[in-house]
C-alpha cells in the first residue's frame, strides 16, 4: 500500500482499512486483527489500535471488550437506522445554510451543485464520482453552515453512508433522475431561504434514497 497521504500514521491506517471494509473487501462483520494488520503494514500494534478508534468514530467498525474489532454489520435494517441519523443532520444543516449564507458563498455553493449535476450527464456515470461530488456539496455547506459540531457529526458518518453507497451501486443508479432533480431543486430553496422546502427536498429525497440502498442490502 501507498502511505504517501500527509496525514498521521494512523490516519493512514484507518484510510486504508476504511476503504477495504466500504469496497466490501473486508465483509460485515468480519473480524480486524491489530497484529495481523501490523504485521501486514509494517506499522506497530499501538497505530493500528488507534486507527481501529477512529473507524469505530466512522461506524465502520465496531470494538467489543476481550473480542476486539469488526466490520460493523450492515444490512437492510442497519442501513435503515444510519440513514435515519444522517437524514436528521442533513436537516439541521440545511436550516443553518439558509439562515446564515451570504452573497459571497453563492458562487462557490453553486460551482460544487453543478459538479454533480455535470457527473449525471456523462454517458457512462460513474457512481463513486457522483457520490464523491454529493460530498463536496455537504462539505462547502458545512463551511457556510459554520457549525463545527455539526460539521463534525456529519464528517463522521460520511464513510459508513460511501460504504452503503458502495455496496448497492447498482440500485443508486437506478435513483439518478431523481438525484438530478434534487440537486436542481435545492439550490432553489437555499438561495430564497426557504428552508421548510429545503427540508421537505432533503427529507423526500433521502427516503427514496434509504429505500434503494435497504432494497439492494435486502438482495
Amino acid at each position: 500500500m501507498d502511505f504517501q497521504v500527509p496525514n498521521t500514521l494512523a490516519e493512514q491506517i484507518a484510510n486504508y482499512l476504511a476503504e477495504r471494509i466500504m469496497t466490501g473487501q473486508i465483509r460485515p462483520g468480519e473480524r480486524i486483527h491489530e497484529a495481523t494488520t501490523a504485521t501486514e503494514l509494517n506499522v506497530s500494534r499501538a497505530s493500528v489500535k488507534e486507527a481501529l478508534y477512529t473507524l469505530e468514530r466512522w461506524h465502520l467498525v465496531d470494538i467489543t471488550p476481550r473480542k476486539g474489532a469488526s466490520a460493523t454489520r450492515l444490512d437492510a435494517e442497519h442501513a435503515s437506522e444510519l440513514y435515519d441519523v444522517y437524514m436528521h443532520l442533513l436537516l439541521m444543516l440545511a436550516a443553518k445554510v439558509c439562515e446564515r449564507w451570504r452573497e459571497e458563498d453563492k458562487p462557490r455553493m453553486l460551482e460544487v451543485v453543478g459538479k454533480v449535476i455535470e457527473q449525471m450527464k456523462k454517458p457512462s456515470v460513474d457512481i463513486t464520482s457522483v457520490v464523491e461530488a454529493s460530498f463536496e456539496v455537504m462539505e462547502v455547506c458545512c463551511e457556510v453552515a459554520g457549525n463545527p459540531y455539526l460539521t463534525e457529526a456529519l464528517s463522521n458518518f460520511k464513510p459508513a453512508v460511501s460504504r452503503a453507497y458502495y455496496l448497492s451501486a447498482e440500485r443508486y443508479r437506478q435513483g439518478l433522475a431523481q438525484t438530478s432533480e434534487f440537486f436542481t431543486q435545492l439550490p432553489q430553496a437555499v438561495l430564497a431561504r426557504d428552508a421548510d422546502k429545503a427540508q421537505a427536498l432533503i427529507r423526500e429525497f433521502a427516503e427514496h434514497q434509504k429505500a434503494l440502498i435497504q432494497q439492494a442490502l435486502a438482495s
